[in-house]
This record gives C-alpha cells, structure tokens and sequence, in this order.
C-alpha cells in the first residue's frame, strides 16, 4: 500500500505541475518565449509538495491535523528548493537550446530533470528533520539526506532514459500525440521519483522504547524511602551530637536501627571524628563492609550509554537519565537487560528487582523474556502476566513495570514504555 501511495503522489504532483506550468504559459502568456523558466520551476515545486507532504502523512495517519501543523516549515523548504532548483534547470536548458549552441534535446532534457529530481530529494531529505524525531541523530539525518538525494537522481536520471527509449521506438509522433508528449515524460518522472521514495523512506525496523507514566521528573522521586528517611534522621542526630545517651534517643527514631549494637557502632563512628560537620564526614568513617548512604541525586532511571542511546540528544545534566517522553534506541540484535542496579543492568530503574526481565532483539522481532521469580511485576498491553513463557513484542505494546519490596509489590508505583519496531518514530 505504501508504495501506491508514493506512485500516486508521484504522478499526481508532476501532473499538476505541468497544468499550472501551462496555465502560467497559456492563459497568462508568461514568458511564453521561454516555457522551460516557467515550466521548471511549477514541476520541481509541486513533485517536491508531493514527496513531503505525503511523507508526513503516511508517517502520521492517524493525525491529520497535527500533520499539517508539522507539515509548513517542511513545505517552505520545498517551495524554496524547488524553486531555485527549476529555476536552474530552466534557465540552463534554455542557453543549451540557444542556436549557436544546440545541444540535443535528449541531453538538454536529461540534465533538466536530474536538477529537478535531486532537488526533490534535497527538500524531502532536509525537511524531514522538521517532523521525526528519529532525525535528532546527526548520523542518521546525514544518512537519511544522502540516501534520498541519490535516489532522486537515480530516479529521475532512469525516467529520462525510459522516456528517450519511448520516444525513439514511437519514430515520428503523430502530431494529435505531440500535445502529450510532455504530459507523459513528467508522469514517468513522477512515477519513479515516488517508486524510489517508497524505498528508501520505508520504515525502520530498529525497535524503540518510549518513556511513559512513571518517568515524570519529581525531585527525589526514584529514591527509596528507606534511605531519605535514614539520611534525614542521621543529619539531625550528629548535629545535635552532645552525649551517648542523644545519640541513643536520636537514633533509635531510625527505622533502619534494630539493635543497641548499631548505636554503639554509631557512637563510636561519631567520636572518632573532632569536628562532625556534615554527615557524609561520619560516613567516611565507617568501616568498610558498611557501605555509604547512596546518594540521592545518582539514584534515577537510567540507560548504559555504553550499549543504548536516546534517538534525540537530552539537555539534561545527567544524559542518561530517562524521562517521560524520550525514546530509547534498542540495538538490531542482542539481549536488553532490565533490573534496578546500574552494574548488571542496561536499563536500571530504582525500586524493581535486580532483574525483572529482558528483551531479546532479532532481525525485525523482538520478544519480552521475565524473570522466572519476579514475572508477576510485570504488565503487557495492561494484563497482568500470570506465568513465565515469553511474550513476543508488537508494534505499540505497552510495557509496565511495578516496583516491588519485602511486602511483595507496590501497586502504586509503576514505569511504563511503548515498544516501536517501525519508524524509529515516537510520533509516527
């Protein structure tokens, strides 16, 4: 279906550029002496709507009417780019059909067209930046940019070919067809033009995550309780540090403290230091098989940047953190690992079990795989999975993760992402 679509607008686009080409010629008898600066220009702007504003649509069916709030800037870089480009290829094609020059029509006809396929290509590559998000990557718009200017020029370089080949098996045109003649070049141009942009724009299969609910930012809100409650009260008793029996009545208000053996340690850990002028002071007095309070400010949702990266750059301090909203791109193959610890994990998020499940990428599938202790604390397209088997990954599936503790698991408190395995496009 896809590729009908760029057929139809193909042809449709060059069509309606030659009639306005004609209307401007014909009826207002504009530059009538010279048909190639007018006509052109009318062709390369109208292919170059074509191709754009079919992409956007086709990349958002669903929502017309934010496609054609995204569909302007795209469009005026078409109208320029198409302009320039026609205006070029006119202007050129009319010194090389000059006299004292006459160079053939075959050639003249041929450069005409790669100027007005490669800007076409030009406009779709640049604008696409304006509607995808999948563009935030530098390398991938590059790619994206190259890839459609060779295949307008390829596209348009094949059309001249094929029509010069139809032109010499028709011999001599019989004169009712030669008002056609053009009509039916530009069609071809159009044809192939959109059989090349199906190609070459055709979704991706590179899968996404995309944040949702749970990844609102809320100071503190990954942390566990355990250990903000723990560090408030530990600040509070060492700054009012006189004697041992403070100590006891301070830390005793710790939830964390079960034992007089804890206080004496506390205790001794404080007297140690001459001056307690912060908590973290204390701290690094411990011994070394009790480690530090974590702190808070590094506890957040997080990718290993080594293996996984947002398809658009964060303005964020910390450029691993996941929020709501950014999509996470997920390798062609390999196994995604998805727990709370930051050391064993590629997607680490505070609150779940060191490993709840993992995401098993193959050549355009992937399947969801959870851990045999802590499947419960999983949802797929909002059920609740109720065994261990493996769940093989569609387009918008939504996952949810639930936190758990010693209590089993917190209802509450939940993350939430859509898998894309087409478009790389969260908006699309």
């Amino acid at each position: 279906m896809r590729i009908y679509l760029y057929i139809i607008a193909g042809i449709t686009s060059a069509l309606l550029g030659w009639n306005i080409g004609q209307f401007f010629l014909t009826d207002l008898g504009l530059l009538s002496q010279f048909p190639e600066i007018v006509l052109f220009p009318c062709i390369a702007i109208s292919l170059a709507f074509g191709m754009v504003i079919n992409e956007i649509f086709i990349s958002n069916p669903t929502r017309p009417k934010r496609s054609l709030q995204t569909a302007k800037q795209p469009l005026l870089i078409a109208l320029g780019l198409g302009t320039l480009s026609g205006l070029i290829a006119g202007i050129i094609s009319q010194i090389l059909f000059l006299p004292i020059i006459r160079v053939p029509t075959p050639i003249v006809r041929t450069l005409g067209w790669l100027l007005i396929g490669s800007s076409v290509g030009i406009a779709e590559g640049l604008s696409w930046r304006w509607y995808s998000i999948e563009a935030g990557s530098k390398k991938r718009f590059q790619q994206r940019l190259k890839t459609s200017v060779l295949a307008g020029i390829g596209a348009s370089f094949t059309a001249a070919v094929l029509f010069e080949i139809m032109r010499l098996s028709w011999g001599t045109m019989p004169a009712e067809f030669k008002g056609i003649e053009d009509p039916i070049g530009f069609s071809i141009l159009g044809l192939l033009l959109g059989a090349a942009f199906s190609l070459t724009n055709s979704p991706s299969y590179i899968a996404a995550l995309r944040a949702g609910r749970g990844f609102e930012y809320v100071e503190f809100k990954n942390f566990p309780r355990q250990y903000i409650e723990f560090n408030h009260d530990v600040k509070e008793s060492v700054e009012s540090v006189e004697s041992e029996d403070d100590v006891k009545e301070s830390v005793e208000s710790v939830e964390s403290v079960e034992s007089e053996d804890d206080v004496r340690e506390f205790v001794e850990s404080v007297e140690s230091v001459e001056s307690v002028e912060s908590v973290e002071s204390v701290e690094s007095k411990k011994d070394a098989q009790n480690p530090p309070i974590p702190n808070i400010n590094q506890s957040y949702p997080a990718i290993d940047k080594s293996y996984l990266s947002f398809i658009t750059e964060t303005d964020n301090i910390n450029d691993d953190e996941i929020e709501e909203g950014l999509s996470i791109q997920l390798p062609g193959n390999g196994t995604i690992r998805i727990g709370c610890t930051v050391e064993n994990t590629h997607i680490s998020i505070p609150g779940l079990p060191l490993h709840v499940a993992d995401i098993k990428l193959e050549k355009r599938t992937a399947t969801l795989i959870p851990d045999h202790q802590f499947f419960y604390a999983i949802e797929v397209n909002g059920t609740r999975l109720k065994s261990r088997r493996s769940i093989p990954l569609k387009h918008n599936y939504v996952l949810t993760f639930y936190t758990t503790s010693v209590d089993g698991i917190n209802e509450e408190k939940y993350y939430r992402f859509v898998y894309y395995n087409r478009f790389l496009d969260p908006q699309a």
